[in-house]
Order: structure tokens, then sequence, then C-alpha cells
């Protein structure tokens, strides 16, 4: 929920945005344009349709280890409707999307309600998505995953100036959960490398838990301060916390610039290892180092220009904006393998810096 707009018994307002993305880090890159088309079609319904590219090119550490780079396209379509009723508003959804290896279809409703002369609202929400998974170059194979979300959300005008939110959610995925194209490896002292790979083994269900609570407070000449803190942990056994600040700074009254920093911090599921010790070493095995234990700081800027703000013929207001995170992971039992020479088990540790930028103009009309 967004804390600069508590308000849930609003339809959105008329809106389009044109957006470029891009991550560039640990030897992928991936970018593409966004299209996004808010309208409301009277009082009461609004209708707003978005569409996504994803351009990928990757050499990460996963794939140069195994295989050769590759490229890929996901093109993700969206549609969803608002309907308001007095303090409540309904919002359901469907999202596909699309590559050569994976197809997702998901289903999403939502209701929120103002409560207390609108200094409280109450939200619920449920998402139902499932998924297609391939893998290119085998024809034969393909698998599904169900995934459940179900996500409660409460926000609140504490004083004039401070604003708090409370999220938790509950996710459940049911299916074939691992990729198909990372791999375990373990030793063989019989092998050049002193290892070989082997499929990873993921169990078929996952669930996790997310908690978190925002707040933002609202400093003199429209500034504000806000922070967060997100715990989550899963039947895997991963654990996590996730801490944030920020600061929004109204440099002129075109210009807001804004300032954030993340900290996030992950235990390793129960079933990973960087090297087992030798085949079928336990029911379930990965290496999949988003399941290891690592680290990541983001420091974030952000710059909002609004060039249109009286109107102009049709147009209301327009804005560009634009944002920029530095990311840096550091993974504490994920070994960099393509280090030559060295023992396996001995290798460096893998860390890595990523740049996501996101540049979009919003035109209200």
């Amino acid at each position: 929920m967004s804390l600069s707009s508590i308000h849930a018994a609003v339809l959105p307002e008329d809106r389009a945005d044109i957006l470029y993305h891009s991550y560039d880090g640990g030897g992928a890159e991936i970018s593409g344009p966004s299209y996004l088309v808010r309208k409301k079609f009277s009082e009461s319904v609004s209708a707003s349709v978005n569409h996504y590219v994803d351009s990928v090119s990757s050499a990460s550490i996963d794939v140069i280890t195994r295989a050769s780079p590759y490229t890929e396209e996901r093109t993700e379509n969206s549609l969803s409707v608002d309907y308001l009723h007095e303090k409540t508003l309904i919002s359901v959804g469907i999202t596909e999307s699309i590559e050569n290896d994976f197809d997702a279809t998901t289903f999403s409703f939502g209701i929120s309600q103002d409560m207390f002369g609108d200094l409280t609202t109450i939200g619920m929400s449920f998402a139902l998505g499932d998924n297609i998974i391939g893998e290119t170059g085998n024809d034969t194979f393909s698998e599904e995953a169900t995934v459940r979300s179900y996500r409660f959300s409460l926000s609140q005008v504490m004083t004039k100036d401070l604003i708090m939110a409370f999220t938790l959610e509950t996710i459940t995925d049911e299916g074939f959960l691992n990729n198909p194209y990372r791999a375990i490896r373990y030793i063989d002292p019989l092998d050049p490398l002193n290892y070989i790979y082997d499929d990873e083994v993921y169990p078929n269900t996952r669930t996790s838990h997310a908690a978190a609570i925002r707040g933002k407070y609202y400093l003199p000449f429209r500034a504000a301060l806000h922070g967060g803190f997100r715990v989550f942990s899963d039947d895997w056994g991963i654990e996590a916390q996730t801490y944030e600040i920020g600061y929004t700074w109204p440099y002129s009254e075109a210009l807001t610039l804004e300032f954030n920093f993340r900290f996030y911090d992950q235990t390793k599921a129960d079933f990973y290892s960087d090297l087992f010790p030798f085949p079928d070493a336990q029911n379930f095995l990965a290496r999949d180092k988003e399941m290891s234990t690592f680290t990541s700081n983001t420091l974030g800027l952000g710059a909002h220009y609004k060039f249109i703000k009286n109107g102009s013929g049709f147009i209301k207001r327009g804005s560009v904006n634009f944002s920029w995170d530095y990311i840096q992971f550091d993974y504490e039992d994920f070994r960099d393998l393509t280090v030559a020479g060295v023992p396996p088990g001995q290798e460096p540790l893998y860390e890595q810096d990523a740049n996501v930028i996101r540049a979009f103009v919003s035109i209200w009309f």
C-alpha cells in the first residue's frame, strides 16, 4: 500500500505512463519499455491496461559455468478494473506473461474500505497464478506450478504529519518450483574439476510469510522522511529482514528529489549447499545463489519534474521521473567457479554489483 495515497475510496485518475527500465549486473542485462493507461468510465468504474517487455541478455555466473550466454524476450500484458461504492473499492485483474520457456497467468481480486472518518484504510487481496515451465532445446520438458497469494493491509493516519501502514502476506506454491537450467555440484576426485554437476531437486510445495511496517513523516516545506522494516520466513528454512530509510526533498516547485537506502539480509534454505559431498547426499538439493546466505545494500536516487502543472489542452498535468538504484550483493556460501585452479570448496566467495534504472513520463488527462 502506498503511504502517499492512503484513501482507498478514490478511483485512480486518468493517466498514461511510458516507462523504460534497465537492469545491468552480474553478467545479466534486462531492459525494455512499458506502457500503462488508466481511464475512468464513470464515477464508479475505472480500468487500466499495461504492456511490459523484458529483453534479457544473460552471461551470469549461473550460465557461464555450465552453458553459453543466451538472449530471450518476455512480454507481459495486464488488465485491471476498479469499482467504487461509497467507501469501498473493489479491484479485479488478470496478467499474462509469455517467454520462450515460461508462461504465466495470474488472476487477482482485492477490496479495501475507508473507516473512522477516512483516517483508517483496511485492505484484503487474493491472487492465483498458474505457471507452465519449459526448457529451451528440450521439447519434452513441461512442468506446472500454482501460486496463491493472500494479503492484508492496514494504513492509519496517526497525526497530521505521520502515516503508518502494516501489511501481512502469505504465499503458497505448489508444483515444479526450481529452475530447470540450474544444477548442484558434488565432489568427484576422478573428474578433472574434482566435482560433477547434477540436477537440482526441490520440494514441490512452499509456504512463505511476510510482515512489514512502514511510516512516512511529513516535514516543513513539503519534505518527508520514510522508513520501513520487513520480515520474511518460509518452510524451506529461509529467513530474511529488510530495512529501509529515505528522504524526499522538494528542491523547487517543479523538481522533487528522493534519496533511499535499503539493507537486506537472508539465511540459506535447509537444502542449499555450494558443494555436496556425494551424489544424492540428501532428499532435496539446491545451489541457486538466491537460496544461499547473502546480504545486499541498495542506494537509490530519484528525481521527479513537473513540466505541466496547470493544464494544457486535454492534458491536466505532466511529469518526468527518473530513478537509479545501485545494488551490492555479497554471498556468504556461494562460490565463484570462474576462478580456475582452486580446490573445490575453496573458490572465492561470489559478489556482484547491479545498476537499476527506471525513467518514465506521466500524463494526466
